[in-house]
């Protein structure tokens, strides 16, 4: 059953607050961003997994400030305020983890071929004919509790081809119902939190540790961006040219070059990844 009716946030709170992990939840008609709105609330000592959800942004964006195009009820545009207790280093894990539940939410629930492009965007197709159907940004907040992390992500779901933007990073864009699935937007949320929640307790289990938690392992599976031939764009004039072979135990690209030689790239100095 497709459904483009407003998200409860009543019967939302039942399943992921009442009888779930996350400790707060709201939905708002229309906001400028939801991780800008969880930002301040972090600011303002907000709980661990608080979460926001609009049904329309006007202010979405991306990495590096991209835009992110958000029609009313047409996608699902959540945020999760996390105060995970691991080491800082191991930070950097926040967006790929939730590519881990995102990209096998969308495999669970719609059967939709779904998998990874590094570091931030879900890929679903097949045969190497792949479009963008969703984006992920997480940002560091500094409060009065200390660091927290606000995890944002846009799901196209119910766009028909036509009602679709243009193609961002090199790749077109797709919704869930482009793709032929029949996504109920509000089964689907409750899907979505909650195996993010179960990556994200079987992370913190682990003290962050990707490998000891299986959740390495988990992310090579449906990261589509390894094995293929890469141009790496780190600003400037500065290009990558090679094979993405790995993602290491930081969650950094590794590139191997014509020569042999490997270099792994951080998510932060990158400005493109684009298959060559």
């Amino acid at each position: 059953m497709s459904s483009g009716a407003g998200l409860d946030a009543g019967r939302l709170r039942e399943q992921l607050v009442d009888d779930g992990t996350y400790a707060a939840l709201d939905v708002v008609d229309v906001t400028g961003s939801t991780n800008t709105d969880l930002a301040a609330a972090a600011g303002r000592g907000a709980a661990d997994r608080t979460v926001l959800f609009a049904e329309e942004q006007r202010d979405g964006r991306g990495r590096l400030q991209r835009q992110w195009v958000s029609p009313r009820g047409q996608g699902l545009f959540v945020s999760v305020l996390l105060r995970p207790q691991v080491p800082p280093s191991e930070l950097a894990w926040v967006p790929l983890l939730a590519g881990i539940a995102l990209a096998e939410t969308v495999e669970g629930t719609t059967g939709v071929a779904a998998g990874m492009k590094w570091p931030n965007d879900l890929l679903l197709g097949s045969g190497g004919e792949w479009s963008k159907g969703a984006g992920i940004l997480s940002e560091m907040v500094a409060g009065q509790d200390g660091m927290a992390i606000v995890l944002g992500m846009g799901v196209n779901v119910l766009q028909q081809r036509d009602e679709l933007p243009g193609g961002t990073g090199g790749l077109p864009t797709t919704s869930l119902a482009a793709e032929g699935a029949d996504v109920d937007r509000e089964e689907f949320a409750v899907a979505l939190l909650t195996a993010l929640a179960a990556v994200d307790s079987q992370w913190r289990a682990c003290a962050g540790d990707v490998e000891a938690s299986g959740l390495l392992a988990r992310y090579r599976r449906l990261c589509w961006t390894i094995g293929q031939q890469v141009r790496v764009e780190l600003g400037g004039d500065s290009t990558l040219r090679g094979t993405a072979v790995d993602v290491d135990t930081s969650g950094r690209l590794v590139v191997q070059s014509a020569d042999g030689g490997r270099t792994p790239v951080a998510a932060g100095d990158v400005v493109h990844v684009r298959r060559a």
